[in-house]
């Protein structure tokens, strides 16, 4: 019995202490899950951002960012996919070197993580569906609303209304709105404005404020940090970002707004 008893206390260790396995520390500091590459995780359900091909290959405009920062320092791009809920978690507990995964810069995430500068611009917007009568915030108190787990839109969300339904991404939110359920969805403008273009019954309403998103990193590794942030300003001056972002998007998010 006590035998099985250590057995069963090692598996425990093992899993508790996998993710936090020592990194690999390079000459300038900087550290990584392993050596040569630049893990990022992303979570593959919140197109055009990040999305699984019909090959199983993860893409999107968060991957592809993702995939130049790592070679502009000189790494190979290893995408990794979580959900998105879990993604800074996974972060802290070095499941993945960063995240490239649309996160809004706030100070509840800044407790917890670092933030790269903005590599691109946005905001959170109604939807709703075209006979609907809610134009602005005000119109949403009561109503039934939509958002994704973990998502900083569940936080503006709740300032409006106490009738929040949860979803694992935005685009299932917006679908469900699109086939009837709920009163609104507040996500992303551009990811309801792509899903519209997608044929989803939905329309945009109030543009409720601007955010800045960008990369997460371990508050514990300042040198790649700076790297990353050396590669992203690479990135735009040369620019890659907007290359990325026209592709995707047909217009360029990456420049700050005026």
């Amino acid at each position: 019995m006590n035998r099985w008893k250590l057995y069963a206390f090692c598996l425990v260790a093992i899993l508790l202490f996998s993710g936090c396995a020592e990194k690999h520390k390079l000459a300038d500091g900087s550290e990584l899950i392993r050596e040569g590459e630049f893990a990022f995780a992303a979570s593959g359900e919140f197109k055009p951002f990040s999305y699984m091909t019909d090959d199983l290959e993860l893409t999107g405009f968060d991957v592809e960012v993702g995939k130049a920062v790592a070679k502009e320092m000189g790494l190979k791009p290893i995408p990794k996919r979580m959900k998105f809920k879990g993604i800074v978690e996974g972060v802290k507990t070095g499941r993945a070197d960063a995240a490239v995964a649309s996160h809004t810069i706030n100070p509840q995430r800044s407790k917890h993580v670092s933030f790269s500068t903005p590599y691109y611009y946005s905001g959170p917007q109604i939807f709703v569906r075209p006979d609907s009568g809610i134009k602005t915030v005000e119109d949403l108190k009561g109503k039934e609303v939509a958002v994704a787990k973990g998502s900083t839109y569940a936080d503006t969300a709740s300032k409006y209304t106490s009738n929040l339904k949860m979803y694992d991404s935005d685009i299932t939110a917006l679908k469900a709105l699109s086939i009837g359920r709920h009163d609104a969805v507040i996500t992303d403008f551009v990811t309801g404005k792509s899903a519209k273009k997608e044929g989803f019954k939905i329309e945009g309403r109030q543009l409720i404020e601007r955010s800045e998103q960008a990369i997460v990193l371990p508050q514990d590794n300042p040198a790649l940090l700076k790297k990353v942030n050396a590669a992203l300003e690479a990135l735009r001056e040369d620019g890659t970002l907007s290359k990325i972002s026209i592709e995707f998007f047909g217009e360029d998010i990456t420049k700050k707004p005026e």
